[in-house]
């Protein structure tokens, strides 16, 4: 199944614009900082909100004061899910993200759902060498296909494992932005959906690698939806679908991330999904992530 119609997400109590990530995630701007815990917290419950109006189930959990975790609201980072029972935790970049794995989150996991299997990877941090879970990867999971782009923030290595255990291809490309550095995470620059891909081609530069991904996702048989670089920019490329439990197919994004689409594009997404897009101006220009970074899909 490519999607969900249950989500797990991590309300924050000191979110905040973290240095440590910004080394190498281009989409974090200063200047936002003021009240930036208030205001995330209420973008934060309106979104809650709007996907359980939306027919979602939203799993929330209480961040804890104590390590300090500024960007704990991106919980997909840290840790998947996958059907079976398999939980996977992730190697992370900045050290004080690895201090988002507290119990609180892997307690709930374990009252609600029996997990079977846990794929452990975080001693390749030991080695320096990451992969930051759904940020660094799009599951096609219908066709068992990773999609990734090179950083610092995804090694080959580590995904080769994270497919080997979970008995997925992959595609390892470069994505590059604007001012010509590697993209941070890939799930900035593309979404996949049951039915369509949305992705920045303008950000694959090597000729040879574009075509080898258009290849893909028409052997897939999706639909590929284009946006700009000015449009990656605003968060278009960070959608999640999600299906609420009447099994209708929604696609999450930001507001930020709506405004910039075309009125052919909206059109072309609205005749697979209905558009949830909560205003998450503050988390996205602190964080640098949106909509799809603070969703952590439960497959169990």
């Amino acid at each position: 199944m490519q999607t969900t119609s249950t989500v797990l997400m991590v309300r924050p109590v000191s979110f905040g614009f973290n240095e440590e990530t910004a080394a190498n995630n281009s989409f974090q701007k200063k200047g936002f900082e003021k009240s930036a815990q208030e205001m995330a917290l209420e973008e934060f419950d309106n979104f809650t909100s709007l996907l359980r109006a939306g027919g979602v189930e939203v799993l929330v959990v209480q961040d804890t004061p104590e390590p300090h975790t500024p960007d704990s609201v991106f919980p997909n980072n840290w840790f998947s899910t996958h059907e079976g029972g398999t939980l996977v935790l992730y190697p992370m970049f900045a050290k004080n993200r690895r201090l988002e794995r507290k119990p609180g989150v892997l307690e709930l996991l374990k009252s609600k759902y029996k997990i079977k299997r846990v794929v452990d990877l975080t001693e390749w941090e030991e080695k320096s060498l990451f992969l930051e879970g759904t940020g660094s990867m799009i599951a096609d999971r219908d066709n068992n296909l990773i999609y990734a782009c090179k950083s610092p923030r995804t090694d080959e290595s580590v995904l080769e494992e994270f497919c080997d255990e979970l008995d997925f291809d992959y595609y390892l490309f470069s994505a590059y932005d604007n001012s010509g550095g590697l993209i941070y995470h890939t799930n900035v620059m593309m979404c996949v959906a049951t039915k369509f891909v949305v992705a920045c081609l303008d950000s694959i530069r090597d000729i040879n690698e574009r075509q080898d991904f258009i290849g893909l996702v028409e052997e897939s048989d999706k639909e590929l939806i284009e946006i700009s670089l000015e449009q990656m920019n605003q968060f278009a490329g960070n959608m999640i679908e999600l299906s609420n439990k009447k099994g209708e197919p929604l696609l999450i994004m930001s507001a930020t991330a709506k405004r910039s689409l075309t009125a052919e594009q909206l059109a072309k997404l609205e005749s697979y999904c209905k558009i949830v897009a909560p205003e998450l101006s503050v988390i996205e220009n602190n964080g640098g992530g949106s909509a799809r970074c603070m969703i952590a899909e439960i497959f169990f």
